[in-house]
C-alpha cells in the first residue's frame, strides 16, 4: 500500500513536471514562461519527494528529503522573482505593452 501511494505522489510530481514544459513552450511572454517554469519546479520537485519519504520510511533520509523541500521552496521562487525582475527592468518592449493596456 505504501508503495501504491509513493508512486501516486512520483506520477503526480511528474506530471507536473510535463504540464510545465508544455506551458514553457505554448506561452509567447517571458514572464509567463518563468512562471510556469518556477510552479512546476517547485511543485514537481515537492511532490515527488514527499513520494520518496512515503516509499523510504527512515527518519533521516525523511529528514534529509524534508530540508530539501524546505531549500527548494525558499530558494526556488527567489531566485524565480530575481530572473522575472531584471527580465522586467531591461526589457523596453514591456513598458510598451503596460501603456497600451
Amino acid at each position: 500500500m505504501r508503495e501504491a501511494i509513493a508512486a501516486v505522489f512520483i506520477i503526480m510530481g511528474l506530471i507536473v513536471f510535463l504540464l510545465s514544459i508544455f506551458g514553457i513552450f505554448r506561452f509567447k511572454y517571458v514572464l509567463n514562461r518563468i512562471h510556469a517554469a518556477a510552479l512546476g519546479d517547485t511543485l514537481g520537485l515537492a511532490s515527488i519527494v514527499v513520494g520518496l519519504m512515503i516509499l523510504d520510511m527512515n527518519f533521516f533520509a525523511g529528514a534529509k528529503l524534508f530540508l530539501i523541500i524546505l531549500f527548494f521552496w525558499m530558494s526556488g521562487p527567489i531566485a524565480t522573482h530575481s530572473i522575472a525582475k531584471v527580465e522586467v527592468l531591461t526589457n523596453k518592449s514591456y513598458e510598451e505593452r503596460v501603456r497600451e493596456k
